[in-house]
C-alpha cells in the first residue's frame, strides 16, 4: 500500500505557503477551484473551495484553503513526516514560530509539530 496524498485544510493560502513550502521546502501548484456541488459530494461542505497541492518526489499533500470553522479536533490524528537532520529542523520550526513539542518517552523524545492551521505532524529523523 502506498499513501498517495493527505488532504488537510487551512485557514489562509499565506499560512500554507509558510509550513508546505517555506518550512517543508515542497514545491507549490496553482491553485484550483473545487466547485461547491463537488465540495458538497465529498466534504458537505457547500461552498467553492481553493485547493493547492505541495509535493515532491516523496510526498504529497492536497491542501484545502477555507475559513469554515473547524470541527471538534481528535488530537490523535496526525500525519508522521522523515527528516534527514532532525535538530536542523526543529531550529528551523522555532526561527519561523513554528509550535515544537518535545515528547519524553522512556530513552527516546518524541517530536511534533502543528502547522499554522493546528494540524498535527509527528517529526522523525531519517
Amino acid at each position: 500500500m502506498l499513501l498517495k496524498h493527505a488532504g488537510l485544510t487551512c485557514g489562509t493560502e499565506d499560512n500554507a505557503d509558510k509550513f508546505y513550502r517555506d518550512l517543508l521546502g515542497l514545491n507549490k501548484s496553482e491553485p484550483k477551484n473545487l466547485p461547491s456541488d463537488l465540495s458538497k459530494a465529498i466534504f458537505n461542505i457547500d461552498a467553492d473551495l481553493q485547493m493547492i497541492n505541495y509535493m515532491d518526489e516523496h510526498v504529497h499533500f492536497e491542501i484545502f484553503v477555507t475559513n469554515q470553522p473547524r470541527a471538534a479536533r481528535r488530537p490523535i490524528e496526525h500525519l508522521c513526516l522523515e527528516v534527514d537532520d532532525l535538530a536542523g529542523f526543529i531550529e528551523k520550526c522555532r526561527r519561523m514560530q513554528v509550535e515544537v513539542a518535545l515528547i519524553p518517552k522512556g530513552e527516546k523524545t518524541l517530536t511534533f509539530i502543528k502547522d499554522f492551521d493546528g494540524n498535527l505532524f509527528e517529526i522523525n529523523q531519517k
